[in-house]
């Protein structure tokens, strides 16, 4: 893709106001909107439908949020690629959108042209993260926390804080009940944990899950 012009997006925020603001000034620079939508459900009908190059997502939508609609998005329509928008900069929510493939990453408070640049980049096949955040990746604490915990050892600690048994976390991540048990162990070694709990609460606590 070689320019801006041949960018298809939808928008997705349950704030109308800032869907037209963010369709306007996306036009006026070339790119071309093919849907938007308040929420979670309806976005996915619009990616499903018109399999944009892009699409933008608030973080925070009723219903299917924006991590939801990623999670489903990344592996019912891989052309598409994942920006995630949002007002929140909390790590553990990027640790989590980089585990599920998602290419983006803007804040709401980032200026007109970053969020510009952003859809641009994702759409070329980059990654693109908010400068604020990039920061926060680059720090030695943050790079030390990153790697820590592989993805599916933060994702199996994910539904332990939500209270689920191993057998129920198999079922959902389609591995075995053993796998399960072999990730949570792993997971209490590297964070020096002597129970699940333990290693639960500090990786809430160290913001690795959310």
């Amino acid at each position: 893709m070689s320019s801006s012009a041949t960018i298809r997006c939808v928008i997705a925020d349950d704030h109308p106001p800032i869907v037209d603001a963010i369709s306007r000034v996306l036009a006026a620079h070339g790119v071309e909107i093919v849907g938007t939508a308040g929420n979670g459900h309806d976005v996915m009908d619009v990616i499903l439908r018109e399999h944009p190059a892009v699409a933008l997502i608030d973080v925070r939508m009723p219903g299917q949020n924006g991590m939801d609609v990623a999670r489903r998005a990344v592996q019912e329509a891989p052309e598409t690629a994942i920006c995630l928008y949002t007002g929140h900069s909390e790590r553990a929510l990027l640790l989590e959108a980089i585990d599920l493939g998602v290419r983006g990453f803007v804040l709401k408070e980032a200026p007109l042209a970053d969020l510009i640049r952003a859809v641009e980049t994702v759409a070329n096949g980059g990654t693109y993260v908010d400068p604020v955040l990039a920061g926060i990746l680059t720090s030695p604490d943050a790079t030390r926390k990153l790697t820590m915990l592989a993805p599916r050892e933060r994702e199996v600690l994910r539904h332990l804080a939500d209270g689920l048994r191993n057998e129920e976390i198999g079922r959902l991540l389609n591995i075995s009940p053993d796998t399960v048990r072999s990730d949570v162990r792993r997971a209490m070694a590297r964070l020096d944990a002597d129970t699940r709990t333990e290693a639960v609460a500090t990786a809430l606590r160290q913001q690795l899950i959310s």
